[in-house]
């Protein structure tokens, strides 16, 4: 990129915040040059979603947010030769930004890949070829262009697969297809490795770097210093919605603003990540307890499931058991049924062959919602589990619900509980909180206390790093160790492999439809 380049994208945020709430983000300035790579770090709750999503017109295309500065792109791939300038002081009178038209040129892949999907889609074929259907290019190109771009992530045998059908990493690569298919001058990604497996992670830096030699500006944003935001040409650090360090990568990781940002060093997926150990512990698990006889806790026997329509199976005479204080972590690439498995030991999906065992009792009659009472599950989209009015609503609710054989705890025992979950979690504070105003990680370890408060016997956990900084990593794997040490048997999937190895008895990867050592 040559230095007197102009930017394709600037912006000038003087000040924003939700509704009539306080501020945000307070003057943070960024100005994309051409072909530019941009890492804007934070911890969670730091402001980098929201700035993200100003720069994406997101969150002032509706107009009950207040900003104050200014947006201007300028000339680039995808902007058609077009200049534009738009200025908000905060008022009624502001310009009305629309989406449809800014969305051209500022493509946006947020946290939650699933939120840029339409849901409307038979395929992901017709998923990714929406945008381009929207603006009329004849029908060859589009085909064209929606191969290319399902081909670019690996999606080239999935064209036809219902996009419900796909799996979380699955389901980011359909979505960073859906925003370079339009070939935008601008690209940003909110913690664009969430999910995905190594191939995914790999195919992401080809598309970032095909997207950088076409002449695109792309900025990624997240809580972590991966190996893409190490591999930035500019970095800025958000702390409380202002930049507190700006610079090459090097210099804002060696700052003092960085040390205590509480912005992870390294993906929890790469090796090297040190991080403090559970309850004061070194880093790897405890010894498991004396088995007793009465075997494991949940455990899968030659169980078998496919999907309707897709032709494979999914689970092949898979085997699983984990017994009580065991961590057994499972892992594999995109798609190959580690969901699967935990919604089988969680009683969600019922075995096409063999059987599920919860506490010595097949579950084969028994409703998810008794099943419940002995598996805790943490999903890997945490709002799926997500729906009350305030963080202690939430936990308290499931206590609220009479199992056979339990007396349900009195009002003032089920809120001590429940705010004994919620300080297991680090969000005792935020007791009163809206669960949706809180951060992604927060949301993650919120839907982690409304299970923790049930204090069942076996704890799922799907994908439980993804989008943690720092402390709430350290509080995930307090929370891990304190569960096994208290004779739960926890399951966990991650493509997370070295943090795994940490932190878990045994690894296991499902490879043909069964589980083996890894």
């Amino acid at each position: 990129m040559s230095a007197a380049a102009p930017p394709v994208l600037s912006a000038h945020v003087e000040r924003f915040a939700y509704d009539a709430g306080p501020p945000v983000l307070e003057d943070v300035r960024l100005a994309l040059g051409p072909g530019s790579l941009t890492a804007v770090l934070g911890a969670s709750g730091s402001g980098t979603s929201t700035l993200a999503k100003v720069l994406a017109g997101w969150a002032v295309a509706g107009g009950q947010n207040t900003l104050v500065g200014s947006l201007e792109l300028g000339r680039g791939p995808g902007s058609e030769g077009r200049a534009a300038r738009l200025a908000f002081r905060g008022l009624p009178e502001d310009p009305r930004l629309r989406l449809g038209a800014w969305g051209q040129h500022v493509a946006y892949v947020p946290q939650r890949p699933g939120d840029l999907l339409t849901g409307a889609s038979a395929s992901v074929g017709e998923e990714i070829a929406f945008a381009l259907e929207q603006r009329g290019m004849p029908r060859a190109a589009m085909h064209e262009r929606t191969a290319r771009a399902a081909h670019s992530l690996g999606l080239g045998d999935l064209l036809g697969r219902n996009p419900s059908q796909l799996s979380g990493g699955e389901q980011r690569r359909l979505a960073l297809a859906c925003a370079i298919v339009g070939e935008p001058a601008v690209l940003i990604l909110d913690d664009p490795t969430a999910s995905l497996d190594a191939a995914g992670a790999e195919a992401l830096w080809r598309l970032i770097a095909a997207e950088r030699a076409r002449g695109a500006a792309v900025v990624v944003v997240g809580a972590c210093a991966d190996r893409i935001a190490r591999r930035a040409d500019h970095c800025i650090l958000l702390d409380a919605g202002s930049a507190v360090a700006a610079g090459r990568p090097a210099e804002v990781l060696a700052s003092a603003a960085f040390a205590h940002s509480g912005v992870l060093a390294r993906d929890p997926g790469e090796e090297g990540l040190a991080t403090p150990g559970p309850a004061g512990r070194g880093a790897h698990p405890g010894p498991l307890p004396r088995s007793g006889a009465g075997g494991p806790l949940a455990a899968l026997e030659r169980v078998c499931f496919a999907y309707p329509g897709s032709g494979r199976r999914v689970l092949d005479a898979a085997d699983l058991a984990v017994a009580p204080g065991e961590v057994v972590a499972l892992t594999g690439p995109n798609g190959a049924g580690k969901s699967t498995a935990l919604r089988h030991l969680a009683g969600l999906l019922r075995p096409q062959g063999g059987r599920v065992r919860v506490a010595g009792t097949d579950i084969a009659r028994t409703p998810a919602g008794r099943v419940a009472d002995h598996v805790g599950t943490l999903f890997q989209e945490p709002r799926d589990q997500l729906f009350e009015r305030t963080a202690l609503r939430e936990v308290s609710f499931g206590l609220r619900l009479r199992a056979p054989g339990r007396r349900r705890p009195e009002p003032e025992a089920a809120r001590a509980r429940a705010l004994e979950a919620l300080e297991a979690v680090g969000l005792a504070a935020h007791a009163e909180a809206h669960p949706y105003d809180l951060p992604a990680a927060a949301q993650r370890l919120l839907a982690l206390a409304t299970v923790l408060v049930r204090r069942p016997g076996v704890l799922l956990l799907d994908e439980p790093t993804v989008g943690l900084d720092g402390s709430s990593l350290a509080c995930l794997e307090a929370v891990v160790a304190r569960a096994a040490e208290a004779g739960a048997g926890v399951v966990l999937s991650t493509h997370a492999l070295p943090w795994a190895r940490r932190h878990a008895h045994r690894v296991l990867a499902l490879e043909g439809g069964r589980f083996v050592p890894s």
